[in-house]
């Protein structure tokens, strides 16, 4: 008996990462100490000396059951960009700058072409966030997962100077809200997706008009990664007064979590196109408005806040790095809470 034989492949783990290192090798930074393989990953702090005040901010989170689609669609190179998207933007939505990032995938079976590939996502994800893939571990469980099955989570860390972070402390009546948009689903609602469509390969290679693409190319489109639109925005001089990333529980329970007491945010929802996925999930699922804009994001990846005198630049600003930006409405005074209308 020996450890192969109880369902861990060992060689199949050097094998995968030797397949990961050329795209672990893109993201690298200067401050990166050390190869990959060793037992911890390092980073240089130097450059944070420059702060003022620097302050260590921290994010985790997976895909969800988005991993689902990417199995039974055999595509897994672009799922590792959801799973440093939803940990970069919480911190790049605090006003940090992602410093490094750590995967985790746990597998049924170690495929070291599949894990590579998973990799690939991850490592893109952190060329977009420019965050350096500085580590990561693959774990087998034979027994406690079926072989073709695997789950992804990541870990990332950032800074920022105490003085620019964003905390919604002088957010006042009369900001101006702006929505960047989404590329689609992003990575929170899965689990009513699921129940909504058909999981199967013909049902997600289903083409559709509305969409313009088949259903599985719609729904695992990565998540929009913000953290070069929100920087722009700070090098543009504009002040971010509130940010809120748009993740599971949609607008109703994220949008109050930028606000301080006595604010309430007023958003138009005829201010945007809301991307025909939804609409399609609505009709096929019977699912009413409230409930979707309480677990999707309707098309709007993230939220900030500014004065009515920096909407110019802050627009400006985030078309500059690819990104679509809306003015969908604005903060009154009133109890802390969303109203759409």
């Amino acid at each position: 008996m020996d450890y192969k034989n109880a369902g861990v492949d060992i060689e199949a783990g050097y094998k995968s990462v030797e397949l990961m290192k050329e795209h672990v090798k893109k993201t690298m930074r200067p401050e990166v100490l050390g190869g990959l393989g060793g037992f911890s990953g390092a980073f240089s702090l130097a450059k944070i000396k420059e702060m003022e005040e620097p302050v260590l901010l921290s994010g985790t989170d997976g895909c969800g059951t988005k991993v689902k689609l990417a199995m039974i669609l055999d595509k897994h190179d672009t799922i590792g960009i959801d799973a440093v998207a939803m940990c970069v933007n919480d911190i790049a939505c605090a006003g940090g700058e992602p410093l490094f990032f750590l995967d985790y995938i746990a597998c049924g079976k170690n495929y070291p072409e599949k894990i590579a590939s998973i990799v690939k996502g991850v490592a893109e994800g952190c060329l977009q966030s420019d965050a350096a893939l500085i580590g990561g571990e693959t774990a087998e469980h034979p027994g406690l997962m079926p072989e073709d099955e695997y789950d992804l989570a990541g870990f990332a860390v950032g800074v920022c100077d105490k003085k620019d972070m964003i905390t919604g402390e002088n957010l006042a009546a009369g900001d101006v809200l702006i929505g960047m948009a989404s590329t689609g689903v992003h990575s929170n609602g899965f689990s009513l997706v699921r129940k909504v469509f058909d999981m199967t390969k013909d049902s997600l290679n289903t083409y559709y008009d509305e969409l313009g693409a088949t259903l599985g190319e719609t729904l695992l489109a990565p998540t929009r990664i913000y953290v070069k639109a929100l920087r722009a925005i700070k090098d543009a001089g504009v002040t971010v007064k509130a940010c809120s990333h748009i993740t599971g529980g949609g607008f109703y329970e994220n949008i109050p979590r930028m606000l301080k007491d006595n604010t309430v945010a007023v958003v138009q929802k005829d201010s945007y196109t809301v991307p025909p996925i939804f609409d399609l999930m609505a009709k096929k699922g019977n699912i009413d408005e409230q409930m979707m804009y309480n677990t999707f994001n309707m098309g709007i990846g993230m939220v900030l806040a500014v004065d009515p005198e920096d909407v110019d630049a802050a627009m400006k600003s985030i078309r500059s790095t690819g990104d679509t930006p809306y003015v969908i409405g604005h903060i009154e005074n009133g109890e802390k809470g969303v109203q759409l209308c």
